[in-house]
């Protein structure tokens, strides 16, 4: 057991906590996260996902903490009109550089403004990212739109993760002012710079009074390298990638072992 008491689990969802190849949590899982709330410690999701896509998979674990969203774009309380304690939205200018890159490049991309999420196509790949998460979506030509208030954009190529591997690595080059990041193999992110996942946790460890060393952070993919940089303790899930098993000082079973579960029961008290 570590020396100190953990009082925060700053958890990413897809690949973690939510299993896709059983389509939601496990009873281990929603057994586990309750009794982490009933010993007073702070269950926080930490995710890319939209704050809307969010908000019914907190309710389901019965979490009433604020719900960070947008790879750590944006802090919001989980209720209707909730308070926002944090948003970082990237730069309309660079959100029009990104939608004509894609355009010109026959990219498909998610662009997120407000929470809403707006396509210009109703195709197979929209269908097959928002059947899984449950959201709805507008299908309209991005020219028609005021681009402010962008949370994010996701450029998506299901299937091929060499493709957008160099996606990543020409954007990064291209706008070293903003946070491109692989979230899934086939999904890469394009956010504001300080959207990330460990400065929202460090925003809400302020706000609460919680150590570093307090918080037990865990992940999956490389996008939880910056969740697992805001953890004392830092814990890879066995599915995770190599990168970020690398930033881990644990690396527990695998989502479909309930690896979550047997990480906390190793560093938290919750008997």
């Amino acid at each position: 057991m570590p020396d100190k008491k953990i009082k925060m689990v700053a958890t990413d969802i897809d690949g973690t906590i939510f299993n896709w190849s059983l389509g939601g949590f496990t009873p281990e899982v929603k057994e586990c996260i309750k009794k982490l709330c009933a010993s007073g410690v702070k269950v926080v999701l930490v995710t890319g996902r939209m704050h809307r896509a969010t908000t019914f998979l907190a309710d389901e674990l019965g979490l009433d903490t604020p719900i960070v969203s947008y790879q750590g774009g944006m802090i919001k309380e989980n209720m209707e009109n909730g308070k926002v304690f944090y948003r970082k939205d990237l730069d309309p200018q660079r959100a029009k550089e990104i939608i004509k890159w894609a355009k010109d490049n026959n990219i498909h991309i998610n662009l997120y403004m407000d929470d809403v999420l707006y396509v210009e196509k109703d195709d197979e790949t929209i269908r097959q990212y928002t059947d899984a998460r449950y959201i709805e979506y507008t299908v309209c030509p991005f020219e028609d739109l005021e681009i402010k208030n962008v949370n994010k954009i996701l450029a998506i190529k299901y299937g091929d993760a060499d493709t957008v591997t160099g996606w990543v690595n020409y954007l990064e080059k291209r706008y070293p002012d903003l946070y491109i990041v692989k979230s899934t193999p086939y999904f890469c992110e394009i956010s504001n710079k300080d959207a990330r996942k460990s400065y929202a946790v460090e925003y809400l460890c302020q706000k609460w009074g919680i150590k570093k060393d307090e918080v037990l952070a865990i992940g999956d993919q490389n996008n939880d390298i910056e969740l697992l940089k805001s953890g004392g303790i830092k814990v890879a899930m066995g599915n995770g990638t190599p990168e970020l098993k690398e930033c881990a000082d644990f690396i527990t079973d695998t989502v479909d072992n309930n690896g979550f579960v047997k990480a906390v029961n190793k560093f938290c008290n919750v008997n």
